[in-house]
């Protein structure tokens, strides 16, 4: 048992990136499968995609896309009009997060725009990563904040505060081009942080010069 556990860590020590990059690609695209299965009438098998990521994503609709439909994503007003929901309630809210779509309207992708963004970036960066591993240094930390940080604060954040429970301004609702702009930052200035250092966390440490004793 202890041997196999080792061979395991050995294997995931020397392809780690590629399991890593495999999961976020995976996790980032595999939503799409879900509006096309609903398509196909599959929707038991929809409803496996679809329920697992409303747990780690709001999935609302206004901020998810749309395919098979007349649009590809509806601002909040088109999909409160097209869809009969009232958003600005928490229960709103709530059916804007089960609202799975109809043949009019399309069927939404199981994980919102920002999501995608972030995770698909992350997948791509850590392929163009490969390519100059023994090459690459961490971003640095001041440059992660300012490039990946910074813009989906600012439009998340102001999105968030200017809207109930909080109301501190003027009402702002983000669109889908600055969702996938600021979640693509992030997703890649966290791929070229994390993964020179995870890189440098499996590299063996040097060895310690040794000491030879003297005998006067």
């Amino acid at each position: 048992m202890v041997e196999r556990l080792n061979r395991l860590a050995a294997s995931f020590e020397r392809h780690w990136l590629a399991i890593l990059v495999g999961i976020l690609l995976t996790y980032s695209l595999l939503p799409f499968g879900a509006p096309v299965l609903k398509k196909l009438g599959l929707d038991s098998l929809a409803q496996m995609i679809y329920q697992p990521y409303k747990l780690t994503c709001h999935t609302y609709g206004f901020r998810s896309f749309f395919l098979f439909g007349e649009q590809f994503v509806y601002s909040r007003p088109e999909f409160e009009q097209a869809s009969g929901i009232d958003t600005g309630t928490f229960a709103g809210l709530l059916q804007s997060r089960d609202f799975q779509g109809d043949e009019q309207m399309g069927y939404k992708v199981a994980l919102c725009q920002r999501d995608v963004a972030i995770y698909f970036a992350m997948g791509v960066n850590g392929i163009a990563y490969a390519l100059v591993r023994r090459r690459a240094r961490p971003m640095p930390w001041l440059l992660f904040v300012l490039v990946g940080i910074v813009p989906i604060g600012v439009d998340g954040f102001s999105q968030l505060l200017s809207q109930p429970p909080f109301n501190l301004f003027a009402y702002r609702e983000s669109n889908w081009v600055l969702r996938l702009a600021t979640g693509g930052l992030f997703g890649f200035s966290l791929a070229w942080l994390i993964f020179p250092l995870i890189e440098g966390a499996f590299k063996p440490l040097p060895a310690e010069p040794r000491t030879v004793a003297r005998h006067d």
